[in-house]
């Protein structure tokens, strides 16, 4: 079913699953299709049939269309004949071009189909009438006509023929190809052209007419054959399957019209016709079993129609039309129909065979592996579990036995083919057995759902036997592969070996051949025990003999068809997958077999996927780690289920790798240390199994058999006497095997008398040539084996000698073709392993001479166990005689070995007295392990094993807690990088500098001390442009990304753009040196400077990215581009900052205050200014310094440093460079969070480098110094008389109320000698401090009322007589007032303005201060940097008064309070009325100017919101529509990938040229470019010539990302990931956190 993204957005999809594709063919949607989908689910439209009473069109009005349609279309058809050349002759460009040709004409019906019903009508009735086509093929068309299409028909019907020649039915099919009407020629061309995109765009937008819909299915089902013989000709085979299932999907997901062909155009038979002729091309003779003499064929997988799928589409109709029941009844009713298909699944019977290579390494390892598996669950099982789904109740148990009788048929005829008796041939498998997996999944359906009895489905013994043998192959096989037994077959062995039990494949492969073992076990267990475990023994090799146990634990336990429900088979499924790991909701979708649970939909009665997903698992959100990787929403499980649930069963037999089986363990034994459970290591829990259905009850059989008493009796001796080939997984799986006898033990049986009965002797026939006669054993466990079954014992060394060979199991007879599995897999193991030189030579299948030998044991099951839980307790009499009396079964769930011990004996116990009372006896006198042989051989150890093993583990424990404590020592001594709030960095403050010289310590040859002007040291920093501060906006709201054509975003009230428009009215009016000075710039583009804290020497530097340039290794930096990683911390770096060398004793008296008079202050500073700049003299530090400044600013572009109207002026550079340390202290603030409330060191300030960063740019700016005539100083400090006449000659320079006070600041000390006494910074800071309360006052008065101006002005005239006038903002106010009404009035702009807000004196003061706060917090910030001084924290309310007297404005004993008046802190070295009079004239004074901009100058609000970026919507899917179609602004054409800038909002095409070549995105020039990618949900981040995918801020409703739009899930903005994305972009940490950057080589 598909939908048009319009009814989907208007229908009700609450508590459904789907997902969204992006058809790109086009296609009808089906909503208001009751064939297809229930009314309920008709968006509002289709529900309220709107549809259904629209008016008729006018016959007149389509007239025309009528007449000229039919002659357009044949134009077109006649063009594709012409144009038509076959294939062998012609290149595919020919066929191209033609198409190309024809474009404008297709895309013109394509357009057509677009008007709506009526047209659609007129387009059906020309394209299905055949008298219309005969008409216009009359004439000159016909000669043409006919005999290319009797060509093309011919050929084809004659292929047909010998395809259908199977087949009974009718040759209706052949006739089919005589076009009779336009419609079956346009399918006709369209498909010999291959499917192209504008005629499939065509023919689907015509599906929504009824009329034609039917037709074109027919036509569509007669071109079925000719379909496939074009798809087997393609070169691309690939675009061309695609479209024709876009085409087949929306044709045969209807159940009416899919019905309607079948009956009507026998779909059915023609679909398996063509898929049998269609394999038919690529069969080869099969070698399996006997290679002579084989007759039987199968598909050759390295063929390209396998190799390359080919097939797909077909076997998707087929799959598609089966899951209609109605169609699968008519299928399962045509036994022919049922036999043919059975001949078709025989081909993939057998295919892909592997032989073992003996002698040497493969020499070329094919991988057409993938190939056999895919074609084996696409065209075998799918179309098996389509059939499985309507045989699900009693009335269908007909067609089941017809399933399992042609099965069974062709089981036979193979067996014939191949030649197969009794005997599988050896060093051979083929994992492919879909024959046999049809016969198992039926035969499990019929008694689990239908009731029916296993013996009425059973063959004869004979029959029974012959089938057991290849899956059972298939077993050994997997346990030899994990021996690393078929090493030489190379790596696809083990490929294929992990993709049979891989979850797609687990339930079409592994499952149906384990069930069939276990059917047969119901009746064969003996025979089939013995010839299963022999075979293992005989290769004497522990992975061998573990996975013999593992599997006979699988056989015995596992219920998935045994009895347990479709639930609990989902359940243990999921338990299972969440044991190995904690999963994401997909991960577990795509893990867990879809078959016989499908995950969507609802199945009556059944739990549904998200219910048992909610029972068994915890979701843990997605979090962000501190590295930087960002987290899904992941499942992990409750608690119970690990204590109740945890099947490592399970887990095993679903674990592709086997690091998943201990990754289950470690998770489980992590849970029983938190839960308190269990402290130690534990063993693998038993899990209660589900009661097996009557049929099988046989299974039981094989745990009682005599044959696994013995293995499990020899198992347990040889653990406890250290056999060295037993492991502690053996033990676990012979404990899990007696706890399984335990547990279904039933009357009759003699496990009871076998627990406790005693063998005394053993009589063991062993080989003459047994190495007894020699004392000195090889350590090689080699081994041998007769044609009759007799097994060896491996030769061990020492005492162990003969017990080991006396415990060679199994001495009786067994069936001759098990016999010769036997023979011929030791046989293998002979040529792989080189005997030793004192064993002779035997040929393989001699058998060796035997000698009998009687070996004393005097042990039973229960006193073996007992003796091993005292060995594993490493205690004396562990069990008392009384222990059982005691015991508390609840506590043996979970635990190790000694607990596995003690629940099995519990649980013998209970069960019976007799063994109850043998294990008190036992208990009473246990002792130590003895030998059997009293002369064993000479080998005395000097110290017992068990105590070398302690003493092993005490020196590993030792060596791990010495490495963990250094590894923790280094973490505490190095930085950790990972996060930037947890940064630990070097204090690099001048506080030390004070006392002494500063000590360095250079990372790369590791020396500390001082920076020398020789030999200097540099901080290692990371220079990046960065536009942050310049897209703050006055509103704390983020703008909204426009998501519809009304919405816009205006950058007009951003920071950047308002100091650009004051910039630019300046440089109208002013003098432009003057004008470089009054303001900053480095909003947009500015250079930010962070550091990693650590320190190098500069010419370590330079021979470290020597070595960097000659490492051929991958780097995700441009070395040559200076970048490089800092040796320590691996942080991102691209520079290294010079330290200034400490001058230790000259700055005692630098920092102490004097209690000199202001005015004298104010003199010296105007003194050290009109000092002269000294060059530095020549040395290593002054050209690093000079280096610096270089990258700093190769840093940002051109643009961003050349304001001025002479580029490249020096006052463009003077203005460049104290800009650079403005945007490094704003920015500072903003990580700060705007404010200095917090006091103390930020993530920032560790990573801040501004005190070296301000000596540098001093060095640099001492170069310039300013004319004394125009020095900022003197008005701020004096007097002046006008000079009047000057000032009509030439521009006047800004005036003071007109510039920016910070940048007066910072140029002020950047421009003086360094180092700078504090009393002279703060005497600078008093100063400044004046000019920006007055330019507070004069924004303030533009904002009252006429009438509240006069009133202020009023009652501050009377105050000014007073003692305190110039420390009053009333007078002061008054003042300011008076001053700038006497020339053209700015008031008069604002007169008809009327304000809202009475201003009283508290919100005028709290005016002030919020003016003049920006200015305090800088000052604070570069006194904290130059001067060490610490930050206070304090209230938000109380940060003015904080500040002011952290910078001296205040007295220190000031308390805050309330009252506090931002006046108190001037300070005038000059009358205050006449100095503000002065600054006023400058303003009123200006002819130029009118009034309007005047005011825009005057009034300046320094307060800025914290930067944000776009505001995004909640649900993906508004942008995806809004924005996936929509134009660039550029080329006006759709991208093909679209990407938005989530800082601006601009639309760019990511890697289109135009964009690039505009500048549409500013950003992205700027510094850093985020760009959310539409088709693909992800953010990309792109700085400068380096870009790195992010990650994205939309997750579904199980917290996964959705990357490439894949899943096509619903997806919703996470907060907190794009507070984190904000977050890294205003910090500039993107470079440290995310690892994966590489060059985009302008790709993007």
């Amino acid at each position: 079913m598909s939908l048009c993204a319009e009814c989907f957005n208007n229908g009700d999809h609450t508590g459904h699953d789907f997902n969204m594709f992006r058809s790109q063919a086009g296609g009808a949607c089906d909503c208001g299709d009751g064939n297809v989908m229930r009314e309920t689910g008709f968006c509002r439209r289709h529900r309220l049939r709107t549809g259904e009473n629209v008016p008729l069109i006018p016959r007149d009005l389509l007239l025309m269309s009528e007449m000229v349609l039919p002659r357009f279309i044949q134009c077109i058809i006649q063009y594709l004949r012409d144009g038509y050349v076959e294939p062998d002759t012609s290149t595919e460009r020919d066929l191209q071009k033609v198409l190309q040709q024809l474009e404008p004409q297709i895309s013109f019906l394509e357009e057509l189909t677009k008007m709506g019903g009526a047209m659609r009508t007129v387009l059906t009735k020309i394209l299905t009438n055949q008298q219309t086509f005969k008409e216009l093929s009359m004439g000159k068309y016909l000669d043409c006509e006919n005999s290319e299409d009797q060509d093309a028909g011919q050929s084809v019907g004659q292929r047909k023929r010998v395809k259908l020649s199977s087949s009974t039915k009718d040759s209706c099919v052949i006739e089919s190809l005589k076009h009779k009407c336009f419609l079956e020629e346009l399918l006709f061309w369209t498909i010999k052209y291959e499917f192209p995109q504008k005629m499939v765009t065509f023919l689907l937008n015509m599906l929504p007419d009824q009329d034609y819909k039917i037709t074109f299915t027919k036509t569509f089902v007669q071109h079925y054959a000719f379909i496939m013989k074009t798809l087997m000709k393609s070169h691309e085979s690939d675009t061309m399957s695609n479209r024709i299932v876009h085409i087949s999907v929306q044709l045969f997901s209807n159940e009416e019209l899919a019905r309607h062909v079948t009956e009507e155009c026998h779909l059915l038979d023609i679909m398996v016709t063509v898929l049998l002729y269609m394999m038919e091309s690529c069969l080869i003779k099969s070698e399996l079993q006997d290679e002579e003499n084989n007759r039987h064929v199968v598909v050759n997988c390295s063929e390209a129609l396998l190799k390359n799928n080919t097939y797909w589409p077909l076997v998707s109709d087929f799959i598609n039309i089966l899951s209609h029941q109605s169609v699968a009844k008519k299928f399962l009713e045509d036994h022919s129909l049922v036999m043919l298909w059975m001949s078709f699944v025989s081909f993939f019977q057998g295919m892909n065979l592997n032989k073992r290579e003996l002698n040497e390494h493969v020499e070329f390892e094919s991988q057409t592996y993938y190939a056999a598996f895919a074609a084996e669950l696409e065209a075998c099982a799918q179309p098996m579990w389509g059939l499985l789904t309507h045989c699900k109740v009693k009335e269908t148990q007909e067609y089941t036995k017809t399933v399992v009788r042609y099965c069974l048929e062709t089981l036979q005829i193979w067996f014939d083919a191949i030649g197969f008796i009794d005997e599988p041939a050896p060093n051979q498998v083929t994992f492919h057995l879909p024959l046999h997996r049809y016969y198992a999944m039926f035969l499990s359906k019929a008694i689990k759902c239908q009731g029916l009895d296993l013996d009425s489905l059973l063959p004869d013994q004979e029959m029974l036997m012959k089938i057991m043998v290849h899956p059972l192959q298939i077993q050994a096989c997997l346990s030899e592969i994990h021996s690393n037994m078929w090493v030489r077959n190379g790596l696809q062995i083990k490929g294929q070996a992990m993709t049979y039990v891989q979850s797609h494949f687990c339930n079409s492969m592994i499952d149906p051949d384990i069930y069939l073992l276990q059917v047969r076990i119901t009746t064969l267990s003996q025979v089939f025990l013995r010839g299963k475990l022999s075979q293992t023994y005989s290769e004497q090799e522990r992975p061998m003999l573990e996975g013999a146990l593992t599997f006979l634990v699988i056989l015995t336990s596992l219920r998935i068809h045994l009895g347990m429900t479709d639930d609990e088979i989902l359940r243990a499924e999921m338990v299972s997958q969440l044991c190995m790991n904690d999963r994401t909701h997909s991960a577990l979708l795509d893990l867990i077999p879809e078959n016989p649970n499908p995950k969507s939909g609802i199945v009556p009665g059944s739990c549904s996927f998200e219910e048992m997903l909610s029972a068994v698992a915890d979701f843990k959100a997605p979090v962000f780690e501190p590295g930087g990787s960002m987290q899904q929403g992941m499942y992990t499980p409750k608690a119970e289920v690990w204590e109740k649930e945890f099947d490592p069963i399970m887990v095993v037999l679903r674990t592709v790798y086997r690091r998943d089986v201990q990754s289950a363990m470690d998770r489980y034994s992590a849970f029983l240390k938190q839960s308190g459970i269990h402290t130690g290591n534990p063993w693998p829990p038993y899990k209660e199994r589900t009661p097996l259905h009557h049929c099988y009850k046989g299974l039981i059989k094989l745990l009682h058999c005599k044959t696994l008493h013995i293995v499990i009796f020899t198992l347990l001796y040889k653990i406890w006497m250290d056999h060295q080939n037993m492991s502690e997984h053996v033990l676990c799986m012979v404990l899990y095997l007696i706890e399984l006898v335990c547990i279904f033990w039933f009357p009759g049986t003699n496990l009871l008398s076998n627990l406790h009965h005693v063998i005394n002797f053993v009589r063991v026939r062993v080989p003459e040539t047994a190495p007894e006669v020699r004392r000195e054993a090889p350590p090689s466990t080699s081994t041998e084996a007769s044609s009759y079954g007799q097994v060896k014992g491996s030769y061990a060394k020492g005492r162990n000698l003969r017990e080991a060979q006396m415990f060679s199991l199994v001495a009786e007879r067994r069936r001759k073709f098990q016999e010769i599995i036997n023979r011929n897999n030791t046989e293998a193991a002979q040529v792989v392993r080189p005997k030793s030189s004192s064993t002779r030579w035997v040929p393989p299948g001699t058998p060796p001479q035997l000698v009998t030998e009687i070996l004393e044991i005097r042990e039973s099951m229960l006193s073996l166990l007992i003796k091993l839980h005292q060995k594993m307790s490493s205690k004396q009499n562990s069990l008392s005689a009384s222990w059982l009396d005691d015991m508390d079964t609840g506590r043996h769930a979970h635990g190790d070995g000694i607990t596995a011990i003690e629940r099995i004996l519990t649980k013998a116990a209970m069960r019976s007295c007799q063994i109850k009372r043998s294990i008190q006896d036992v208990c009473g006198k246990v002792c130590p392990p003895v030998p059997p042989k009293k002369n064993s051989p000479t080998d005395k150890k000097t110290m017992d094993k068990e105590e070398r093993r302690q003493r092993a583990r005490e020196r590993q424990q030792k060596l791990l807690a010495e490495f963990a404590s250094r590894q923790k020592s280094f973490m505490e001594t190095a930085m950790d990088v990972e996060s930037p709030d947890t940064e630990a960095a070097m204090d690099l403050g001048p506080s030390e500098v004070m006392e002494s010289e500063v000590l360095y310590d250079c990372v790369i040859c590791g020396q500390s001390g001082p920076s020398t002007e020789d030999r200097p040291t540099g901080l290692v920093v990371l220079l990046q442009a960065s536009s942050v501060l310049g897209h703050r906006c006055k509103s704390q709201e983020a703008k909204n990304l426009p998501t519809s054509d009304e919405e816009h975003i205006y950058p007009a009230d951003t920071c950047g753009v308002s100091h650009d428009v004051r910039l630019t009215l300046m440089q109208r009016f002013f003098k432009d040196s003057s004008c470089l000075q009054s303001v900053s710039i480095g909003w947009d583009g500015g250079v930010y400077v962070q550091t990693c804290g650590h320190t190098l020497h500069i010419d370590c530097h330079k021979s470290y990215m020597e070595s960097l340039r000659n490492d051929q290794v991958l780097q995700g930096f441009s070395v040559d581009k200076g970048e490089f990683t800092c040796p320590l911390c691996r942080q991102f770096a691209n520079s290294v900052l010079p330290c200034r060398p400490g001058r230790g004793t000259e700055t005692g008296s630098w920092h102490t205050p004097t209690n000199k008079k202001t005015c004298v202050l104010v003199k010296e500073v105007e003194d050290l200014q009109e000092k002269l700049g000294l060059f530095p003299t020549e040395s290593n530090l002054s050209k690093e310094m000079e280096l610096v400044i270089k990258d700093i600013k190769n840093t940002t572009q051109k643009k961003y440093m050349d304001y001025g109207k002479n580029p490249g002026s020096p006052d463009n550079d003077f203005l460049f460079m104290y800009s650079v340390a403005r945007t490094n202290l704003e920015l500072e603030l903003v990580h700060r969070g705007g404010n200095l409330c917090s006091g103390g060191a930020s993530a920032a300030a560790k990573r801040s480098c501004l005190n070296q960063l301000f000596h540098v740019l001093a060095m640099h700016m001492r170069l310039y110094s300013i004319d004394s005539a125009y020095n900022p100083w003197t008005k701020l400090t004096q007097i002046i008389q006008s000079k009047e006449a000057d000032n009509a000659e030439k521009r006047p320079e800004v005036p003071m109320l007109f510039r920016d006070v910070p940048s007066l600041l910072i140029i002020f000390v950047l421009t003086m000698p360094q180092p700078l006494r504090k009393e002279h910074f703060t005497c600078v800071v008093k100063m400044l401090y004046s000019l920006q309360f007055i330019q507070a006052l004069a924004a303030l008065s533009t904002k009252f009322s006429p009438e509240e101006r006069q009133a202020w002005s009023t009652s501050g005239a009377l105050m000014k007589n007073a003692a305190n006038a110039e420390k009053s903002f009333e007078a002061l106010l008054s003042h300011v007032i008076s001053e700038l009404s006497k020339g053209k009035s700015f008031y008069h702009c604002f007169a008809f303005q009327l304000s809202s807000t009475v201003w009283s004196p508290q919100s005028i003061e709290f005016s002030l201060q919020q003016f003049c706060l920006p200015f305090l917090r800088l000052s604070c910030l570069l006194q904290h940097h130059l001067y060490g001084d610490s930050l206070t924290g304090c209230l938000e309310e109380e940060e003015f008064s904080s500040l002011a007297v952290c910078l001296g404005l205040l007295p220190s004993a000031h308390q805050p309070s309330n009252s506090m008046h931002s006046a108190s802190c001037l300070q005038w070295v000059v009358s205050a009325f006449d100095l503000v009079s002065q600054w006023c004239v400058e303003v009123t004074g200006l002819s130029q100017m009118q009034a309007e901009q005047s005011l825009t100058l005057l009034v300046q609000d320094p307060q800025w919101a914290a930067p944000r970026l776009l505001q995004l919507p909640d649900n993906y899917n508004i942008i995806f529509q809004y924005y996936h179609r929509k134009a660039c602004t550029s080329c006006k054409k759709v991208p093909k990938d679209p990407a938005l800038c989530l800082v601006c909002g601009a639309f760019v095409c990511l890697k289109g040229v135009c964009c690039k070549q505009q500048g549409i995105c500013e950003c992205f020039l700027q510094s850093t470019g985020i760009f959310l990618l539409i088709n693909a949900s992800v953010i990309i981040i792109i700085r400068g010539h380096r870009f790195c995918l992010w990650g994205s801020v939309y997750l579904d409703a199980h917290g996964e990302e959705d990357r490439d739009l894949r899943r096509g899930k619903p997806l919703f903005l996470c907060e907190e990931r794009y507070r984190v994305l904000e977050q890294q972009w205003v910090s500039h940490t993107f470079d440290h956190i995310n690892k994966r950057w590489g060059p985009h080589y302008n790709g993007l």
